[in-house]
């Protein structure tokens, strides 16, 4: 929360890459710690500070309630911006983590609108509880997966630049922060990985001047 309520009080906006929260179960959800970033975010918004959110694999059932709690606007996964002057691509990440066949298998069932609105229909509780357990299953992927699948496909990241007329690609999911240059068509070319906010905080400060990955204390704030 501190993070909303100080760092990004000075920004000209907040783009949030998806993965705010380890579950999201619909908008619905009065969990106490969600509600508290819900209404940090609505107030960084009636600050006038304009808050772009992407679904992650994590929170990809925010819908229009979301935005209606917290002033946030949700954005399409890709998305293309503006960051002074640069043409950016913006994405979650997991799309792209083509190795991890197990791990698409489930998000193309979860992502369609049908399963969705089917789960959404079941009680606030029993929705809390199949989202734990697959918290827990996903965990247990993760610690038997070796690294090299879990990360982004490097030909997927490419042809995803190529495509949109890129040179830098941020994206989130994988949570190992770094920024990785490369040669893109022969022109140089970057992708900027964040972290996450399980040991510490982790943001991408862009200005006038350029960019910083930056890791912050843990004091508090969105996950």
């Amino acid at each position: 929360m501190q993070f909303l309520e100080h760092r990004a009080a000075n920004a000209e906006a907040l783009y949030i890459l998806g993965d705010l929260f380890e579950t999201w179960v619909g908008d619905d959800d009065d969990e106490p710690y969600r509600n508290r970033i819900c209404r940090s975010l609505a107030a960084l918004s009636s600050w006038g500070v304009p808050c772009y959110v992407m679904h992650g694999n994590r929170d990809f059932l925010f819908q229009s309630g979301f935005e209606q709690r917290t002033g946030a606007r949700l954005i399409a996964d890709p998305v293309v911006t503006e960051l002074y002057g640069e043409q950016v691509l913006l994405t979650h990440g997991d799309a792209l983590c083509i190795a991890d066949r197990p791990y698409q298998r489930l998000r193309g069932i979860v992502r369609n609108p049908r399963w969705q609105r089917r789960f959404l229909r079941l009680p606030l509780s029993l929705r809390r509880g199949l989202a734990d357990r697959a918290r827990r299953g996903s965990q247990r992927h993760t610690q038997r997966t070796a690294y090299e699948i879990m990360d982004v496909d490097l030909p997927a990241v490419s042809e995803a630049m190529r495509a949109c007329g890129v040179r830098t690609l941020i994206h989130g999911h994988t949570h190992r922060p770094a920024v990785h240059g490369f040669q893109l068509d022969g022109q140089d070319a970057r992708r900027i990985v964040l972290g996450s906010w399980h040991q510490a905080g982790s943001c991408l400060e862009w200005g006038a001047q350029g960019f910083q990955l930056l890791a912050l204390p843990r004091r508090g704030g969105p996950e």
